[in-house]
């Protein structure tokens, strides 16, 4: 058994300063740890998929030597297996898993963990994570950080630790974190209930995010689908990163890029279809979402990009959920003006939301980026390094 302060401390002074993911008791002690230093970063996640899909943003945006570890329980693997395996293996971006291993074979646990315990190890293999048990001695966390740090350089990929019971020793919580209950603010329904025929296209909307996200001060990261392909036929531009698979992973992505570099303005491109599939990410955006965030969702009701099926989203109002959950501003309405009108207004205490409804419908031909996931990565690393000031993209 170890002290929570060995490993952490042992991780610190190797770059690892963010942390994100959804409690389990074994990991309580590491959580209550991290949560009582100032200078570690901790977000609580909706889910552990989020929590993978914040840490790849933190990646991303990281600057000298900083890393990233997701925390979760073996049962969460089940809600990360999306962004694990078409986010941080496609694009490349490393992170260290820490999972608890519930249900291990010959100790007793709780019946739900009967089935997960067994097979954790072969989900990990599944999915190509490389992964060895959580230290429990204290000579031994610096060899297990440095194999971690050496696999994910040289392959770009994740790393696990799995933790079995009674590896950390307790360590008291003395302040939850609880995060501040932002001013609530009411949403904007400007609808004004035209025709499908008459809402503005995508190309439409899109061509007003590229008028007013500047490439030297702004990120634009594209949701899966359509929303990407159309950004990149448009202008494939240095600052753009077109996001696949991940369903539902741009706005966690986006957050965690944002924390990070608080000098560059994120621009978050959402779907109806992937906003509905992580609902929660929204309380996320809202308890942690800076001003440097913008969260824009184009909503035609439908998954075009699978043949049209309908979504449930005129049941929801997407800026009233985004207003509930803490976000700064939350507009919704059928005119692409109210994208100009979102970047003309000053920045607020924390992220701005529109919602903008569109036609349904894709121009013939659409093509798909040329560029590879870790090429569009790669080069909107390599831009951000020497971009900054959001100023500009007010």
């Amino acid at each position: 058994m170890i002290e929570a302060a060995q490993f952490v401390e042992a991780a610190r002074e190797r770059g690892f300063d963010w942390y994100a993911g959804v409690p389990c008791s074994y990991l309580t002690p590491f959580i209550n740890y991290v949560l009582q230093d100032s200078k570690l970063h901790y977000v609580s996640a909706a889910n552990e998929g989020d929590a993978v899909a914040f840490i790849a943003g933190v990646t991303l945006g990281a600057q000298h030597g900083r890393r990233g570890v997701t925390m979760m329980q073996n049962s969460g693997l089940g809600n990360a297996v999306s962004p694990l395996t078409s986010l941080t293996w496609t694009f490349r971006l490393p992170q260290l898993l820490i999972v608890t291993w519930r249900g291990q074979p010959g100790v007793a646990d709780e019946p739900q963990h009967q089935l997960m315990g067994p097979i954790t190890p072969a989900m990990l293999d599944t999915m190509e994570i490389p992964w060895e048990t959580f230290p429990t001695e204290p000579e031994a966390i610096g060899p297990a950080l440095d194999r971690a740090i050496a696999h994910m350089d040289a392959t770009g990929r994740p790393y696990a630790l799995v933790m079995q019971k009674g590896s950390v020793a307790p360590y008291e919580l003395k302040d939850s974190g609880r995060a501040t209950k932002r001013e609530e603010r009411a949403a904007r329904d400007v609808s004004r209930a035209v025709a499908a025929d008459a809402l503005p296209t995508r190309n439409e909307a899109l061509q007003r995010v590229i008028a007013h996200t500047p490439v030297n001060s702004t990120v634009v990261l594209a949701s899966t689908g359509f929303c990407g392909r159309e950004l990149y036929a448009i202008d494939d531009r240095p600052n753009q990163l077109y996001m696949v698979g991940s369903m539902g992973c741009i706005t966690p992505f986006a957050l965690g890029l944002a924390l990070t570099r608080p000098d560059l303005h994120v621009v978050a491109l959402d779907g109806d279809g992937a906003a509905l599939m992580r609902m929660g990410v929204f309380a996320t955006l809202g308890a942690y979402g800076p001003s440097n965030l913008t969260h824009i969702l184009l909503d035609n009701g439908a998954h075009d990009s699978t043949g049209g099926q309908s979504t449930v989203s005129p049941q929801v109002s997407f800026a009233g959920v985004a207003a509930a959950c803490g976000y700064a501003s939350a507009v919704e309405g059928d005119d692409v003006g109210l994208i100009d009108e979102l970047f003309a207004s000053p920045l607020l205490d924390g992220p701005r939301f529109v919602r903008v409804a569109i036609r349904r419908g894709t121009p013939d031909g659409l093509p798909r980026p040329t560029i590879t996931p870790p090429d569009v990565k790669t080069r909107l690393m390599r831009h951000i390094a020497t971009a900054g000031t959001n100023e500009g993209a007010r």
